[in-house]
Formats: C-alpha cells, sequence, structure tokens
C-alpha cells in the first residue's frame, strides 16, 4: 500500500499563491519552526497541502535564500560539482549556500547546457565532443569487428564438418568368406567349418576335410589357411620383434 496523502486535495487551493498566503506561512514559521508538514497548512490556516507549503517555503520565502543571478563562480562550481556528482541536484545545492536544489537545476538545464556545448564539451560525459565522437566511432568499429571474426569462425567451422563427415570406426574382423561347394555325394551346398575356415586341418571333430575350397585362380585347394597354421604348429619362439 502506498502512503496516504498528505491532505484533502479536494479543499484545497490550487495554483499561485497569493501575499497573504505568503505572510501567514512566514509568520507560522517564525512562531512555531517547520514542524510536521502534513499539519502545517490547517495549523497556520491554509487551504493549501503540505508538499505545496513545503515546496514555496524551502525555493522561496526562506529567509537564508540568495536572490539573483547567478555568479561567474557559482557557475564553475555547479560545473565541477556535477562532473563529480552527476544529476544528483540536492547534493550539488548542499554545496552552494542559498541555492536550491530546483533552481540549479533549472539553471543548468536553460543555461549552463549551452555554455558547454559552445566550449566544445559534452555536458554529460565532460569531455570533448571530438573525443567523444571518437570513442564512439572507436566501440562501433570493434563490435563490427568482432562480430565479423565470429562469423568468419562459424564458417570456417561448417567447412570443416564437410570436410570430415562421420565415420564409421566400428571395425571388426573374422574369417574369410568362401563360396558353397556342392557336395559330391549328395549334391548337397555346404560350407567350411570354423576349423578349416582358420586353417586348422585334421581336427578331430572336422567333417569337411574333403572339401574344396576354390581359389581366385581357378585350381583347388583343401582348406584355407587363415593364420598359417596349415604347414604345422605355430611356433610362437620363432617370431622376431619388429
Amino acid at each position: 500500500m502506498g502512503r496516504s496523502p498528505c491532505c484533502e486535495k479536494a479543499h484545497t487551493n490550487k495554483g499561485a499563491w497569493t501575499k497573504e498566503e505568503d505572510d501567514r506561512l512566514i509568520a507560522y514559521i517564525r512562531a512555531h519552526g517547520e514542524g510536521c508538514w502534513r499539519s502545517l497548512p490547517k495549523a497556520a490556516g491554509l487551504l493549501r497541502c503540505g508538499k505545496s507549503c513545503r515546496l514555496r517555503w524551502i525555493n522561496y520565502l526562506r529567509p537564508d535564500l540568495k536572490r539573483g543571478n547567478f555568479t561567474e563562480e557559482e557557475d564553475e562550481l555547479i560545473i565541477k560539482l556535477h562532473s563529480l556528482l552527476g544529476n544528483k541536484w540536492s547534493l550539488i545545492a548542499g554545496r552552494l549556500p542559498g541555492r536550491t536544489d530546483n533552481e540549479i537545476k533549472n539553471y543548468w538545464n536553460t543555461h549552463i547546457r549551452r555554455k558547454l556545448l559552445s566550449r566544445g564539451i559534452d555536458p554529460t560525459t565532460h569531455r570533448p565532443l571530438n573525443e567523444a565522437a571518437a570513442s564512439s566511432q572507436n566501440q562501433e568499429a570493434t563490435t563490427i569487428s568482432f562480430a565479423s571474426a565470429s562469423a568468419c569462425k562459424q564458417e570456417d567451422d561448417s567447412r570443416i564438418l564437410e570436410r570430415c563427415p562421420d565415420l564409421n570406426l566400428e571395425l571388426t574382423i573374422s574369417p574369410p568368406h568362401h563360396q558353397n561347394q556342392a557336395d559330391q555325394s549328395g549334391g548337397r551346398t555346404r560350407s567350411p567349418c570354423f576349423g578349416c575356415s582358420l586353417g586348422l586341418q585334421n581336427s578331430k571333430d572336422c567333417s569337411c576335410d574333403n572339401i574344396n575350397i576354390g581359389t581366385s585362380s581357378g585350381s583347388s585347394t583343401s582348406g584355407y589357411d587363415f593364420l598359417g597354421l596349415k604347414s604345422g604348429v605355430l611356433d610362437y619362439r620363432s617370431l622376431e620383434m619388429k
């Protein structure tokens, strides 16, 4: 829930303050001090909002307010404070006795900004306008070069993917495939057993010793020496380290 309004705005005066209202406000504050602004209008006999009374006193009726135009020293002090504090007008006003934050803000927007621009200074950054434009151009160039470098990298990556497609490297090793030979006795097609495919002849349980397996040259041999065991038992001690 928001804060409740400070007064009944339906029954308050609006618009410019009259001299009689100013005199009532000044007399009451001199006698009782500022106090609570929410209850001050009723106590002072004013049909005004408490916020309106506070702003009227601070910005126009306060006895320590400095009247007249800003001096050259005040201008330079405002420029220096703005370069350090930015648009924190209440803090700037605290360092200029007799000046209000609203007064300084209006003076900045109507006079000091134009003065800085005429000097070739950016009112926001307090730097030369040429330097600000150059830094902006450098930033844009850096952004463009970064974007182009990213695009080139993506293009190179796509080319690498096109040159190197996915390969299936799941290789397996198995005995050589032989074309089935017809059995002379029954005319049925038979293939060598696993032992004969590896060259293990004269196996105890082998029943396909007489099967002729054709070779590429057209001649026929009995079995196929896949591991080089047909000539005899492989002697691992005769192998040399290479």
